[in-house]
């Protein structure tokens, strides 16, 4: 039987279940006839205030209330994108009000259920009064009570409750004891305050009670965000911190508006203070974290020289101690936006000392690069055609500069020497902007670029910044300030015949740069300036033709060999241009036919140019596929300027040029790349570069594995061979980031139901040891993911030795999680 209609003037339609008889149902308010159709249908298909009923027994008692049952199936009724089911159900159209009995639940617009054995409706299927009240909240949580009453528009109460974030059902119609939960006497949900408080709350694992509150509060877990304490960290540092405890307070001001004060207790030391406010507006938003303490130095250290540490020191004065790290964003209306950034910290290492969570973040324009803060402020300009970008920014290392002697081994880098600020530039202002015109230039693209940057430091610093030969200059020289404009015009078309794929393409580049305050070696004039200009001009074309074969079995190859012919005149790159953003360079499958592969702007090449390569792709089915590209780029000559300085740490004064990118001889190294994923929970990734003797110089891989429901593993490894020494044992940051090999390895294994193991750790091969590691046991069940285990850092970076101590981490479904 169903009944459906509404206000408007929709009959109420009753057919029977053997499809015998139908009678036409008018509510008392209703006209005979059917009015004009509601315009607007909700995602149900039915029109405001539209009835639909489906049950095995219906009709109207004399008030004109809607009156059903159900044998075999429960039920139904639906108003305003409401359901309710019942074994027996009653609703009056006119007033809103009804009530329902036997296995009641009840489905809200939003999905939320409500499950009761008894219910008493108002205001269109709005529970008042519910008897063995159940529900399940959209974001997973659980409650039930004995009863559950609607006091007010605006207040909830439930008697002899327990609310849990897990989920209750353990499958095939059983309930199962959540592994966290909160019982209590009474609980009320006031809506306005956006609290659920609790009286006499028992606080249960796996219905053990293991602490008790007479009061307790949290948010509504439908809130967003409420003021309120958040779930605290716990850790244990071995000769740092002792045992830390942070427990955050979120306190929310406003809908766009509030803040985290998040202080970190700590045994041994004084405690720090953490900060963070965040604030949206119309158009943007800005976020601020900071934090403060008042303490001395501390760590494992040496003092006396006498190469015995001493542990859990105490030296230097107190002092003040703080950090601040800011941004904001803004994106009105229009072709602008704009932002800004602010990155500072009074010690070098009061993040590692502190354990600061995640304090180098990517925002803004510009990225700090490893271990180096930001402080910037950009604005950009983007429309279909054109792009304009002004910034200006400084930059803060926490960079060690020479690591600790091996006197001390590699327990304590007492002695490390950090990366002077004033080394760094300043830069401002840096403008790029590229602009395209709407329709194509004989046949092809045009694009025209153009740039410009000022740069001044405080500190000299030679190679690789300047060339080799300068990097013996005496210490306390000046640094060398430079500006540039830059030009560029690049026009590429594409043709397609015969399956091959043509490219054609012109670039014309121009670069001019005003020098200041050269070293000797450079000046060539007594104010030791200089200005300069170069120019380059190259033609080329790009060829590729992919084939392509089809297998009886379904799998399909695909060969692609490919082509670039380039030809340029020589740029004459001057030793007296700093190189300020072009000093790392990876050649990879995609970089190898750029007409730049160096970023930015100071290095660039010329001469004549052959690149060759060859990429091969296989789609065997079933999610299983691999690729594989080899390539390499000849060239007319050498080109020296490539080239830099490297110091045998046995023999100082002997140096040896070298070349750490593999293009500065005729041919370059071989670039090989390939992914795989022979299974649709198997998949990898590699790539090396390799020189004509066959040795790896650089290379990278990555696989990553799944198996079972949520059993996981990640392995990267890493090696660079580049420097033809070995480092020294106080290598500066350069060398440190040369001739290095990592392993890094991740996973969990879950052991029987939710009980596992996790584990993580980075292995140096070079000096046989673990920078970091920690293994844990885990519990996961969906709901709650608890592990407890242990960890220890040893990297060379920290200036109080190695970390390690017990580490616990618990995350909630609907409360978050700890570190």
């Amino acid at each position: 039987m169903r009944l459906s209609g509404s206000p408007a003037g929709y009959g109420l339609k009753r057919a029977l279940a053997s499809g015998a008889a139908a009678l036409a149902l008018a509510a008392p308010a209703l006209a005979q006839s059917p009015g004009p159709p509601t315009p607007a249908a909700g995602p149900d298909g039915l029109p405001p205030g539209a009835i639909y009923l489906d049950a095995d027994h219906g009709g109207r008692d004399a008030s004109g209330a809607i009156i059903a049952a159900g044998d075999v199936e429960r039920a139904l009724l639906r108003v305003d994108g409401r359901t309710l089911r019942a074994r027996s159900l009653t609703y009056d159209p006119a007033s809103g009000l009804g009530s329902a009995e036997g296995e009641v639940e009840l489905i809200d617009s939003d999905g939320a259920a409500v499950y009761a054995s008894r219910v008493e409706l108002e205001g269109g299927l709005q529970a008042g009064v519910a008897v063995d009240f159940a529900t399940r909240l959209a974001n997973g949580a659980s409650l039930m009570a004995a009863t559950a009453v609607r006091r007010s528009p605006t207040v909830n109460e439930l008697s002899y409750a327990l609310f849990s974030p897990c989920p209750l059902c353990a499958g095939e119609g059983k309930v199962a004891m959540p592994v966290i939960s909160v019982s209590a006497e009474q609980v009320v949900q006031d809506e306005v305050r956006r609290a659920i408080v609790y009286r006499n709350a028992v606080f249960r694992v796996k219905d053990v009670p293991v602490f008790w509150l007479p009061v307790f509060a949290h948010p509504d877990p439908t809130v967003e965000r409420a003021s309120g304490f958040l779930t605290p960290s716990i850790n244990y540092d071995r000769g740092g911190r002792g045992l830390s405890v942070e427990t955050p307070y979120l306190f929310v001001v406003s809908p766009s508006e509030d803040w985290l004060i998040s202080p970190q207790i700590n045994s041994e030391i004084a405690p720090l203070l953490n900060l963070q406010w965040r604030r949206r507006f119309a158009d943007g938003v800005v976020v601020a974290r900071g934090g403060y303490t008042y303490e001395r130095n501390f760590g494992d250290f040496d003092l006396d020289g006498d190469g015995r540490i001493e542990r859990d020191v105490r030296f230097g004065p107190q002092d003040n101690r703080s950090y601040l790290l800011a941004y904001g964003a803004f994106d009105p209306d229009g072709p602008w936006r704009w932002g800004f950034t602010a990155e500072r910290t009074s010690d070098k290492t009061l993040f590692d000392r502190y354990d600061i969570e995640t304090p180098y973040q990517d925002n803004g324009l510009y990225y700090g690069d490893q271990r180096r803060l930001i402080s910037q402020l950009y604005a950009e300009r983007q429309t279909e055609r054109s792009y304009l970008s002004v910034a200006a920014f400084a930059l803060q290392s926490l960079r060690v500069r020479a690591f600790g002697a091996d006197a001390f081994g590699n327990e304590t880098p007492a002695l490390n020497e950090f990366e002077d600020d004033g080394a760094l530039p300043l830069v401002g202002p840096l403008v790029e902007g590229r602009w395209e015109p709407a329709g194509p230039v004989l046949g092809g693209r045009l694009r025209l670029q153009a740039s410009a940057a000022a740069l001044y430091r405080d500190v000299y610093v030679g190679a690789p910044v300047l060339r080799p030969e300068t990097a013996a200059l005496p210490a306390g020289a000046s640094g060398v300030d430079s500006r540039r404009l830059a030009g560029r015009l690049d026009w590429r078309r594409v043709i397609i015949t015969g399956g091959a794929r043509i490219e054609p393409f012109v670039d014309l580049r121009a670069d001019l740069y005003d020098l200041g305050d050269l070293p000797a070696p450079l000046a060539g004039a007594a104010e030791r300036g200089a200005q300069l200009s170069r120019y380059r001009t190259t033609v080329g074309v790009d060829l590729s033709y992919p084939l392509i074969r089809r297998f009886a079995s379904g799998a399909d190859v695909i060969l692609e060999p490919m082509a670039q012919l380039s030809i340029s005149n020589d740029p004459e790159l001057d030793p007296r241009i700093p190189v300020e953003d072009a000093q790392t360079l990876e050649l990879d499958a995609s970089g190898l036919f750029r007409i730049d592969r160096f970023a930015g702007h100071d290095l660039l090449e010329g001469g004549a140019r052959l690149t060759v390569g060859l990429q091969a792709t296989g789609d065997l089915g079933d999610g299983r596929s691999a690729s594989l590209f080899i390539g390499r780029s000849l060239r007319d000559d050498r080109q020296t300027a490539f080239r830099v300085i490297a110091a045998d740490p046995a023999a100082p004064t002997a140096t040896q040029l070298h070349d750490p990118t593999g293009l500065a001889d005729e041919a370059s190294d071989w670039v090989v790349q390939a992914e795989f994923e022979p299974a649709d929970a198997v998949r990898g990734w590699a790539h090396a570069t390799v020189d004509d003797s066959g040795e790896i110089r650089r290379a990278e891989a990555v696989v990553d594995a799944r198996w079972g429901a949520r059993n996981l593993a990640s392995v990267i490894y890493l090696v660079d061979r580049t420097n033809p020494f070995d480092p020294p044992a106080r290598p500066t940051v350069a060398e440190a980031r040369q001739n290095y090999e990592f392993v890094q390895a991740s996973g969990q294994q879950f052991l029987r139901g939710p009980w596992g193991v996790a584990g993580a750790g980075i292995y140096d091969v070079q000096r046989d040891l673990f920078t970091r590691s920690e293994i844990g046991l885990l519990y996961d069940d969906g709901c709650v993911r608890f592990e407890i285990g242990y960890r220890k850092d040893n990297t060379r970076v920290r200036p109080s030795g190695p970390s390690e101590g017990a580490y616990v981490r618990l995350t909630l479904a609907t409360f978050g999680a700890t570190r």
